[in-house]
């Protein structure tokens, strides 16, 4: 694109030059001639009135060498009175060149060697004289070789200028392009922070902000899909609790062994997926305008199911605030998500016999649920809620907390961990329910149909083959 740019103003303005050039040389020229002639007019014009005095030889040699023509001037006198025509002068234009003016009456030039004469007409009472002005070939060219010098000067100064304004116009166009293609050839060799200057002309800066906002889309859509795999492999975290209680619940066999081992190996690797898949920040919202769940109904749906493992370990387990519908903006899949979640911290961190317990707190624009238990607390709270940190417990991939809190901060809340009255940790979510956290929403229901597998967790309730052997007890968590 540079150099075609570079050929066609080249090409455009030599024509322009050209065009404008060669008619200025050639008028130049002309009226370099036409200065030259205008000389010799005004010399013939000194010896005209001479002529209407006298026609004596020696007066009229001494007028003519007044007349400083020295060589270049002659005058030619009819023959008149008895005397004979008188040639004054040197001659250069030819006897019928003179013989014409004489007849026509009206000045005129000839060509001779080595220039031009010219022939003006002096009427005398015997007859016409010709007064006979040579002008030189030099005058007649004298300044036109400088002024076509100049002229091809400034055009090839013009030429140059154009083709210099060309080349840097198209290094602006051609660079933003250049960047621009090497911006999207590291994209597509996966390098996500690739970006492009959004500047240059207008189409193509227009195009750097529509690449940039592309590859942005790419990142956030990849960080998307790693937080979904993320959320549920770690929805496998609720029933791979379930399957740890019930195998500690086996007794002392090889194969109880076997399957505590299977038990834990599959728990390893579902913690590597979910660290892997969270290898960038991923962003999330609640449920669409108009989307949402009965909190209430949630909790009681929930607890069922953590109850059932709590009788197990002969958890004490308490609900509250959920007699009546509690609305909130959140969809359905997410809230249980964050309350299994929470949950299966309670069990996976605390040991056999630690009470929890579940409230739900309805406000005017807020709900709030509190989930607490009677465990040894977490120490550092804020290295609990940091983004892919736990609470430093073995096995622990800092998850669990996140979606609560991603949950909580879709709906303009938030989730503080503090002491509860029962003498342990207790995880508070705010929801907010007055609209504030609704903008945000769209994604959130979005992502309900993926979760739908969730559902199967209740499955495992009532599957489980712990219930089948009362009498076995479990090594710990």
């Amino acid at each position: 694109m540079r150099w075609a740019l570079v050929r066609v103003c080249l090409a455009v303005t030599t024509m322009v030059v050209v065009a404008f050039a060669v008619p200025l040389g050639l008028v130049i020229k002309e009226m370099v001639r036409d200065r030259a002639f205008s000389n010799a007019e005004r010399e013939a014009a000194v010896v005209v009135p001479a002529l209407s005095i006298t026609t004596d030889r020696d007066q009229l040699e001494r007028v003519v060498a007044a007349a400083g023509s020295d060589d270049g001037m002659a005058l030619h006198l009819p023959a008149g009175d008895g005397r004979p025509a008188l040639d004054l002068g040197r001659q250069r234009a030819a006897d019928a060149d003179i013989a014409a003016v004489r007849a026509l009456g009206r000045a005129s030039t000839a060509e001779v060697p080595g220039g031009s004469a010219l022939l003006q007409p002096v009427a005398l009472g015997l007859g016409t004289a010709v007064v006979e002005v040579y002008v030189p070939e030099s005058e007649t060219g004298h300044g036109v070789g400088t002024a076509w010098a100049v002229l091809a000067a400034v055009g090839a100064a013009l030429v140059v200028g154009s083709v210099a304004v060309a080349d840097r116009l198209g290094v602006r166009m051609v660079r933003p392009a250049r960047r621009l293609g090497e911006g999207a050839r590291a994209l597509g060799e996966g390098k996500l922070g690739a970006r492009v200057p959004e500047d240059g002309p207008s189409e193509l800066r227009r195009a750097a902000v529509a690449f940039n906002s592309m590859a942005d889309q790419v990142v956030q859509l990849l960080a998307n899909e790693r937080e979904l795999a993320a959320d549920l492999s770690h929805r496998l975290r609720t029933p791979l609790t379930v399957l740890r209680l019930n195998a500690a619940s086996l007794g002392d066999s090889p194969a109880a062994d076997q399957t505590r081992a299977a038990v834990a190996q599959l728990e390893r690797e579902v913690d590597t997926i979910i660290r892997t898949a969270r290898e960038a920040k991923p962003q999330t919202a609640a449920a669409g305008p108009g989307a949402g769940c009965d909190a209430a109904e949630v909790v009681r749906e929930r607890m069922a199911f953590w109850s059932a493992l709590a009788e197990d370990e002969d958890r004490k387990v308490r609900v509250a605030g959920v007699d009546r519908p509690v609305r909130i903006p959140v969809a359905r899949a997410d809230l249980a998500a964050a309350l299994d979640a929470l949950l299966g911290n309670v069990f996976r961190h605390t040991p056999e016999r630690t009470a929890f317990a579940v409230d739900v707190h309805d406000a005017e624009d807020a709900v709030i649920v509190l989930v607490s238990d009677a465990g040894p607390g977490i120490a550092d709270p804020e290295a609990a809620m940091a983004r892919g940190r736990g609470s430093g417990s073995a096995g622990s991939t800092g998850l669990g907390l996140d979606i609560v809190r991603r949950l909580a901060e879709a709906t303009g809340g938030d989730v503080r961990i503090g002491s509860s009255v029962l003498g342990g940790t207790e995880v508070r979510i705010w929801i907010q329910t007055d609209g504030v956290g609704e903008g945000r929403a769209g994604a959130g229901g979005g992502r309900n149909p993926a979760r739908a597998g969730h559902r199967g967790t209740g499955g495992l309730r009532r599957r489980r083959p712990g219930r089948s052997l009362p009498g076995a007890r479990r090594s710990g968590p």
